[in-house]
């Protein structure tokens, strides 16, 4: 890793920061991933009483199979319980394989249980805060949708992971899924500027390129 990449890097992080104002919700979505964190500070968002009711969303992937063997949303269940969430307080779907239907069966869940909300509080990894907002909008285009995620800077992100390489590669992915996703139907347009997109692509030919899709 140079000072360069992490310079590139840097750009690429704080632009998937959708920077929204927190507000009350009537219902918080956490977004299952390897990132337990999620689970972490949904919780905290809880007990400020930002929202009465909280879904976590998420089966399995490759890549949290083994981290969570009972699927992502089921161990983020458990944590925020560990965190003094009442159960009665959490919703689980633990079917959902990509971030459209993480969406799509987390309103359908809520409104088998008679929950339609106007405002939804999607909590998320903090680098995925602009593709979950994206996507939300486009599946869910009825409630207002407000991100937030762990109140992380790079450096901080990279302790909790632990492997540089990987939090490049995992910027960078979430950005190729941010620019390509609207034209296969999947999330609205983002607006993403010109140093941006340079070091996006400075960085693919570097080499940071194991989570881009084909």
């Amino acid at each position: 890793m140079t000072s360069e990449h992490w310079g590139l890097a840097e750009l690429i992080w704080d632009y998937h920061q959708m920077r929204h104002e927190l507000r009350s919700a009537d219902v918080a979505i956490g977004l299952g991933s390897h990132d337990l964190g999620v689970a972490t500070f949904a919780a905290q968002l809880y007990h400020k009483e930002l929202f009465p009711h909280l879904v976590f969303t998420g089966g399995n992937s490759p890549t949290t199979r083994k981290r969570f063997p009972r699927g992502e949303a089921v161990h983020y269940r458990e944590r925020a319980v560990e965190l003094g969430v009442p159960d009665a307080a959490i919703l689980v779907e633990s079917a959902a394989g990509n971030t459209g239907q993480n969406f799509t069966f987390s309103r359908d869940l809520l409104a088998a249980s008679g929950i339609r909300p106007a405002r939804v509080l999607v909590v998320s990894k903090p680098y995925m805060e602009r593709r979950a907002f994206a996507t939300a909008s486009k599946v869910w285009p009825e409630v207002e949708v407000v991100c937030a995620s762990e109140p992380l800077d790079l450096a901080g992100y990279r302790e909790n992971i632990g492997d540089d390489k990987l939090v490049i590669d995992m910027l960078v992915g979430d950005l190729q899924r941010v620019i390509e996703y609207p034209a296969l139907g999947f999330a609205i347009p983002q607006d993403v500027p010109d140093d941006v997109r340079d070091a996006y692509s400075t960085l693919i030919a570097a080499g940071f390129d194991s989570r881009l899709i084909s």
